[in-house]
């Protein structure tokens, strides 16, 4: 009664086989569901010429930007660095005037 019923396809074919319906109290198959809707291949991005043009001055326009970042963030580490410098000569100056009394 609880045992399963597996068909026997030697060959496959792709094709479902019935169960053999031998009691009455068997619940009919499911239907088949529904074929799949089939969806269009992505189509190319075109390019014109204005948007082709516009692409190229956005990108020159992010670059100049970042550029400019890039050499603004060294240009005050090179400040920062300089000024350090003149503070050590300066205090080393004066530790060193101190020490000898002046």
């Amino acid at each position: 009664m609880l045992q399963p019923r597996i068909p026997v396809n030697p060959l496959p074919t792709g094709k479902p086989i019935p169960l053999p319906q031998s009691t009455s109290d068997v619940e009919p198959a499911a239907p088949a569901p529904a074929p799949m809707p089939v969806v269009p291949a992505r189509t190319a991005v075109q390019l014109t010429p204005g948007s082709a043009l516009a692409l190229a001055a956005g990108g020159g326009a992010v670059v100049l930007v970042v550029g400019a970042v890039l050499v603004s963030m060294l240009l005050a580490v090179a400040i920062t660095g300089v000024s350090v410098a003149l503070i050590a000569v300066v205090l080393r100056l004066l530790v060193r005037d101190m020490q000898k009394g002046r």
